[in-house]
C-alpha cells in the first residue's frame, strides 16, 4: 500500500501533508509553497490553472476565473468560466489534482490515497461532494476528517500534553466551526461541535471592499454587475488591507478604476482599525452563536475549557481573538501556524488509518454533527398533519452509533410506509436536508397504529444505514446512505470524470512562467506612461519565447522581463527561488 496523505481543502487556500519520520511533513507546490490559493481559471486557449496563476488572471479577467467554491459544495450552484460550466465539485477536484500532482513530484512516487478535511458542520451533501471531488481527482479517499478535529489531532501529537478539555475555535477563509473535546491517555473524544458553512475570514474581506466603496458613494451590488475589474482588483487589496489593519491604527486604501487599474492618481481613503470591529459586529455576533451552542451541547462551562486552540488563517485578526478572550477569560493558543495545522492534522489521521508505530497509542472518536430522523405525522386534536421531523440520532451523539424509535401506520390496513430521512435540527422536515427514502412494504391487514422499528447505524465514515422492521411479522428493509451526491451511479461518475479529463491542465514545467507573466499583465496599469512601452515590449518577447522551443531564447527573455520589472520598482516576488 502506498503512502496516504492529508489534505487540507480550503475555501482560500489548499495544502497536502504527508506523515513520516514520526511527524507530519507540508508538501510543496510547483513555485515551492505549501499554500495553494484554491482558485481555478480558464485561459483563452481553452487551458485550466489552478493556485497562484488562476489568482493573478483574476485580477484581469475575473470571467474566467472561480474562487470561494467550497462554500457551495453539494450544491445545484453551476460557475461559468469563459462560457464553460463547472459544478462546485469539479472545481474542487481541479485543486485536488493540482495538489495529488504536487505531492507525487515531492514524494518521487504515485499518490492514490487520501484523508480529505471538511468543516465539522457541512452536511451530507456537502462531504458526498468532497468525497467525489477526491474521485475525481484520482484519489481513494479513505476519509473525511472535520478540521478541528484534524487540528485538535496535531496539537495533540506534536505538543502533548495531557489529559484537559479542549475547544478548537476554526475560522478558515470561508467556514466557521467549534468542536469540544476531551484528551485523556491519547484519546481524542469530541465532545460536541456546532458552525456555520457560510462565514468566514472573506466575509471580512468583503467587509473592508463594502467600507471603501461607502466612502466613495458606491453601491457594491452596482459595482459587482457593472464594473467587475474594479472589483476584482479591490478585494486583492482590501484582503491585504484587512492584515495590515491587525498591526496598524490606520492605513489607506486606493479605490481602482473602473477597468481595475490602479496608480497614484487613484483617490485614496483612510480605514481606522478601532472602527472595524464596530462594523464587524455582525459577522463577529455570527461567531459567539456556535461557540455558546457547542458548550451547551457538551455541557460545559466556558470555565471547564482547559485551553482554547486556534485554526484557520482568519484567527490571526486581532478582534476575533479578543472575542475569544472576552469569552474564556484567556489567551488562546496558536502556537502551530493556524494555516497549516490542519493539514497536520490529516497527516495524522493518514498515519492512523495506515497503522504507523508512532501514532499507535493515539485512539479518535468523533460525533454526528447534524440530527438525523424521519418524517412523521402528528395529530392535533382530530387532525393528522404530515411534515413533523422525528430524531432518531441526535447532534453530537458520540460515533459510530445505532438508535432505534417506533413509528406506526396512521391508516387501517395501510399495506406500506414511505420513510423519508432528514438530517438537521428544525422540527418541521421541509426546513432540513432531505437525505433518501426507504419504502416498507407487505404491512398485514389490521387498524392503525401497526408498529414500525426504525433503526440507524451511523459510523464515522458518514455512512447511514436505514433499517424498518414491521414488529408483527419481523420482515425487515433496508437501505445504506453512502456519500455520493444526489445517489450518483457509477455511470454518472464515469461520465463526470470522462468530463474532467477532456480539461486540459496547465503543464507543470510552466507553471512558474505563467505566474510571472500573469504578474506582469498586472504591473502594466501601475506603471506610467513611458514606462509601459518598455514593460509591454518585454511581456510580448516573454510570451513569445514562452512558445518557443529553443531553451536560450526563452531565458533571455525571462531574464529581461525580470530586469524591466525590477527597475520599476516592481519585482517578481518569486524571482530569488526561480532565477
Amino acid at each position: 500500500m502506498g503512502r496516504i496523505v492529508g489534505i487540507d481543502l480550503g475555501t482560500t487556500n489548499s495544502l497536502c501533508a504527508v506523515f513520516e519520520d514520526g511527524s507530519p511533513r507540508l508538501l510543496p507546490n510547483a513555485l515551492g509553497e505549501v499554500l495553494t490559493p484554491s482558485v481555478v481559471g480558464v485561459l483563452e486557449d481553452g487551458s485550466v490553472v489552478v493556485g497562484k496563476v488562476a489568482q493573478e488572471l483574476g485580477v484581469r479577467a475575473p470571467e474566467r476565473v472561480a474562487a470561494s467554491f467550497k462554500r457551495w459544495m453539494g450544491t445545484d450552484r453551476e460557475l461559468v468560466l469563459a462560457g464553460r460550466g463547472f459544478s462546485p465539485q469539479e472545481l474542487s477536484s481541479l485543486v485536488l489534482r493540482a495538489l495529488k500532482r504536487d505531492a507525487e513530484t515531492a514524494l518521487g512516487e504515485e499518490v492514490t490515497e487520501a484523508v480529505i478535511t471538511v468543516p465539522a458542520y457541512f452536511n451530507e451533501h456537502q462531504r458526498a461532494a468532497t468525497r467525489m471531488a477526491g474521485e475525481l481527482a484520482g484519489f481513494r479517499v479513505r476519509r473525511i476528517l472535520n478540521e478541528p478535529t484534524a487540528a485538535a489531532l496535531a496539537y495533540g501529537l506534536l505538543e502533548g500534553g495531557g489529559n484537559r478539555s479542549l475547544l478548537v475555535f476554526d475560522l478558515g477563509g470561508g467556514t466557521f466551526d467549534v468542536t469540544v473535546m476531551e484528551v485523556f491517555e491519547g484519546t481524542f473524544e469530541i465532545r460536541a461541535t456546532a458552525g456555520e458553512s457560510q462565514l468566514g475570514g472573506e466575509d471580512f474581506t468583503a467587509l473592508v471592499v463594502a467600507w471603501v466603496l461607502e466612502q466613495a458613494g458606491l453601491h457594491y451590488e452596482r459595482i459587482e454587475v457593472a464594473e467587475p475589474l474594479r472589483l476584482a482588483r479591490l478585494r486583492l487589496l482590501a484582503e491585504s488591507a484587512k492584515r495590515r489593519l491587525g498591526v496598524e491604527p490606520e492605513i489607506e486604501i486606493a479605490l481602482p478604476r473602473a477597468d481595475g487599474t490602479l496608480d497614484e492618481s487613484c483617490p485614496r481613503h483612510r480605514l481606522l482599525a478601532s472602527e472595524l470591529p464596530r462594523r464587524a459586529e455582525r459577522l463577529l455576533e455570527r461567531l459567539r452563536l456556535p461557540l455558546a451552542r457547542a458548550l451547551r451541547d457538551a455541557r460545559l462551562a466556558a470555565s471547564g475549557i482547559d485551553e482554547v486552540l486556534l485554526a484557520g488563517g482568519a484567527t490571526r485578526m486581532p478582534w476575533v481573538q479578543e472575542l475569544v478572550r472576552e469569552h474564556f477569560g484567556r489567551e488562546p493558543r496558536c502556537t502551530l501556524d493556524p494555516d497549516l495545522v490542519v493539514a497536520r492534522g490529516a497527516a495524522i489521521q493518514a498515519a492512523l488509518i495506515a497503522s504507523d508505530a508512532a501514532v499507535e497509542d493515539l485512539v479518535l472518536t468523533d460525533v454526528c454533527p447534524f440530527t438525523l430522523g424521519v418524517e412523521v405525522m402528528k395529530q392535533f386534536g382530530s387532525v393528522q398533519r404530515a411534515g413533523y421531523y422525528l430524531p432518531v440520532i441526535h447532534r453530537n451523539t458520540t460515533i459510530p452509533v445505532a438508535k432505534e424509535q417506533f413509528v406506526a401506520t396512521v391508516e387501517p390496513n395501510q399495506r406500506q410506509v414511505t420513510v423519508h430521512v432528514y438530517q438537521g435540527e428544525s422540527r418541521r422536515v421541509e426546513e432540513n436536508l432531505l437525505l433518501g427514502t426507504l419504502e416498507v412494504r407487505g404491512i398485514p391487514p389490521g387498524p392503525s397504529g401497526q408498529s414500525i422499528a426504525i433503526r440507524f447505524s451511523y459510523d464515522i465514515n458518514g455512512l447511514l444505514e436505514v433499517e424498518a422492521r414491521i414488529e408483527r411479522t419481523g420482515q425487515k428493509f433496508s437501505a445504506l446512505f453512502t456519500q455520493n451526491v444526489k445517489n450518483l451511479s457509477k455511470d454518472e461518475l464515469a461520465r463526470a470524470a470522462a468530463k474532467l479529463q477532456r480539461l486540459k491542465f496547465f503543464p507543470r514545467e510552466d507553471e512558474r512562467n505563467q505566474h510571472l507573466l500573469r504578474f506582469a499583465e498586472r504591473v502594466v496599469g501601475q506603471v506610467g506612461t513611458f514606462q509601459r512601452t518598455a514593460l509591454d515590449e518585454a511581456i510580448d518577447a516573454y510570451e513569445t519565447a514562452l512558445h518557443d522551443t529553443d531553451r536560450a531564447h526563452f531565458e533571455a527573455a525571462r531574464s529581461h522581463l525580470l530586469q524591466v520589472l525590477s527597475h520599476l520598482d516592481h519585482p517578481f516576488p518569486g524571482a530569488t527561488r526561480d532565477s
